[in-house]
């Protein structure tokens, strides 16, 4: 059912990489000029790509084991865009005197966090069905 709290957890990872990135900066550069998401195509679609699987996969809430696999996949996305910020921040000149981190960078951990424990969720939600089907 929709009213589930995995929806509720992949509900706000949809709003934490689909809405929020539009709010938070992901850096600020040496001359005090803020980095959206917006400045790299790469970014945008890892953003949008992950937020479209937060909403189909709440679509999906009647099958349970797909959303478990949609979720698994966006939360390879999320590592997988951690890791483009990781590398940008560690690889840029004068990156650790300078520059400063926005909260737009740990969007993708955030993300990561509320599908884990939409997973546990799922999970839960499905032992408890086969316990059911058991007693019939």
């Amino acid at each position: 059912m929709i009213q589930r709290i995995q929806t509720v957890y992949m509900a706000i990872s949809a709003i934490a990489m689909g809405a929020l990135p539009f709010v938070f900066s992901l850096w600020t550069t040496t001359d005090k000029k803020e980095v959206f998401f917006t400045s790299s195509l790469l970014y945008i679609i890892f953003f949008v790509v992950s937020a479209l699987l937060a909403v189909f996969s709440i679509i999906n809430f009647k099958k349970r084991q797909h959303q478990f696999v949609l979720n698994r996949l966006n939360m390879i996305f999320n590592f997988i865009l951690l890791g483009f910020f990781v590398y940008r921040s560690l690889n840029l000149s004068g990156e650790t005197m300078v520059s400063e981190k926005g909260i737009g960078m740990f969007l993708p951990a955030i993300s990561i966090v509320l599908l884990v424990l939409a997973n546990k969720a799922i999970k839960k939600d499905e032992e408890l069905v086969k316990s059911v089907d058991r007693l019939r």
